[in-house]
């Protein structure tokens, strides 16, 4: 740790970034009953802590290398802060940037000097572009996170933080991707106040850092969730996996409902929105309070950054309530006869209703999807069920059921009737254009599209629910085809939202 104290009390990060601002979260801090802090990274000239690491790996280049240029390869953050700083500097930055990259990101980069290079559908794709180009004309890779003078930049914000607050501090959490940012922070907070817990944050569907400890090295995820896409790295870093190994205390892992829920707490605190990962931490810190498992003394979550697109606040918006536990999601039976209606909300009483969707179907039953504010959490949710399952209504939680929370809840309008060897399947591929085509092409006309919804949710990537009828002598053909479409899928065949709302009639 000594040699990284050193190389972070020595780095060049102030020539082009700010220490930035740890504000009380008094709105929070008084619902948790918890002093909650928040490292302000979102207000770095780029908007995110990643020009801290990059600059004071270029800021480390010599002459000779400073002539050849650097590249990298990245899709937000870390492109704008090795553009900045190149520009800075007077070097020339190429930065290679997958096809799907949003505009507003690469423009931004182009802004700040960078020379964009666009290829390949995913980070994986460019990266390994970069890397031929870097072979090929000599320019220095300026990693996003497995490099010491970037760990070292990103540890200046621990270096911040004991300063800032020299009082009691419980525990530090920060957003985990490819452990640049932990290893940084905590090589600095643990050399001087080892009894400070390091805590770890990554999404339940990104969680690499956790997977790495637990198999004893670094290990690629077949895939990963890309709501949080300034974390969302397959396989961590070797330094930092060293570094983060030894030094963090734990790592804890959230959904994207709770990150969605930390996005609104920032929002509802500073009036400032922070990109998913920005939220990352918050969200971890919230999950072990609530759970009973934060340490004493005060709180500090790292907003690591607000590059946001601004039409993803539609998802986040119709997520965060979901992340807060402040609403229910429930599948609900009800007899199939006037008054029905009248009767089930006379049984929620004062409750508010955010969400009912019904369609007539034959039958002595009908099923409809309700949703419902809720003040008192998953304890009242469970209350509501028990109640109403105490009158005879049968009941199927679907709050945390991701089919009905992107999908059903948007789609309720009947069942079918004669629909035979239908399966259905969700997917997720990149948001550009000919991704649909090439989706669709991959199935081709030896099976019938029975049930389709896309929805965009303004991010890199797009999500689809598609029905087939498939018959059963042909299922490991459409197996074989879709695997070859190369797009991540899961069989939703006998989801339960799926099965009560839209699937054909059966037993």
């Amino acid at each position: 740790m000594q040699d990284y104290v050193r190389r972070i009390l020595t780095s060049s990060v102030y020539e082009v970034a700010e220490q930035t601002p740890l504000e009380t979260m008094n709105l929070l801090s008084a619902r948790l009953g918890a002093e909650v802090l928040l490292k302000r990274e979102d207000m770095q000239p780029v908007f995110s802590f990643k020009i801290r690491g990059a600059h004071n790996r270029i800021a480390q280049l010599s002459a000779e290398e400073r002539a050849r240029g650097v590249i990298c390869a990245s899709a937000g953050n870390h492109a704008q802060g090795v553009a900045l700083s190149a520009t800075r500097l007077g070097i020339r930055a190429i930065i290679v940037m997958p096809t799907t990259t949003p505009v507003i990101k690469i423009n931004a980069v182009r802004r700040l000097g960078g020379e964009v290079v666009l290829f390949g559908d995913g980070f994986d794709a460019a990266r390994a572009h970069a890397a031929e180009l870097a072979e090929k004309h000599l320019y220095v890779v300026v990693h996003p996170f497995d490099d010491p003078d970037v760990i070292a930049g990103q540890g200046t914000i621990g270096m911040e933080l004991l300063r800032q607050h020299p009082g009691d501090i419980g525990a530090i959490y920060v957003p985990v991707g490819g452990g640049g940012l932990a290893a940084g922070i905590a090589a600095f907070v643990k050399f001087l106040r080892p009894e400070i817990r390091v805590i770890g944050v990554e999404p339940e569907e990104a969680a690499s850092m956790k997977a790495a400890i637990a198999a004893g090295h670094p290990v690629a995820l077949d895939q990963v969730g890309l709501f949080a896409d300034g974390v969302a790295v397959r396989q961590v870093g070797t330094e930092t996996f060293r570094l983060c190994r030894e030094l963090l205390d734990d790592i804890v892992t959230v959904t994207a409902d709770e990150i969605c829920a930390a996005i609104k707490d920032i929002f509802d605190d500073m009036r400032a929105i922070a990109e998913p990962a920005g939220a990352l931490a918050l969200a971890g810190l919230r999950r072990q309070v609530e759970r009973g498992e934060a340490p004493a003394g005060a709180l500090i979550a790292i907003n690591s950054g607000a590059n946001v697109n601004f039409d993803r606040l539609r998802y986040v918006a119709e997520r965060a309530e979901i992340g807060e536990r402040a609403e229910a999601l429930l599948s609900v039976e009800i007899p199939e006869r006037p008054g029905s209606y009248r009767a089930f909300i006379r049984l929620l009483g004062q409750r508010s209703i955010t969400e009912f969707n019904y369609r007539f179907a034959h039958g002595a039953t009908a099923k409809i999807f309700v949703g419902i504010k809720l003040v008192g959490g998953d304890a009242e949710k469970h209350e509501i069920i028990t109640l109403l399952e105490g009158h005879g209504l049968r009941v199927t939680d679907l709050t945390d059921n991701e089919v009905a929370k992107l999908h059903v809840r948007h789609m309720v309008g009947g069942r079918v009737s004669d629909l035979d060897d239908e399966v259905v399947y969700r997917f997720q591929f990149p948001e550009r254009p000919g991704a649909l085509l090439k989706f669709l092409e991959g199935l081709n006309d030896a099976w019938n599209i029975s049930l389709f919804h896309y929805r965009n949710h303004g991010a890199d990537y797009g999500r689809v629910l598609v029905g087939v009828q498939v018959p059963p002598a042909t299922r490991s053909d459409f197996i074989a085809h879709v695997d070859a479409i190369g797009f991540p899928y899961w069989d939703e065949t006998d989801n339960p939202a799926y099965r009560a709302f839209l699937d054909h009639d059966r037993p």
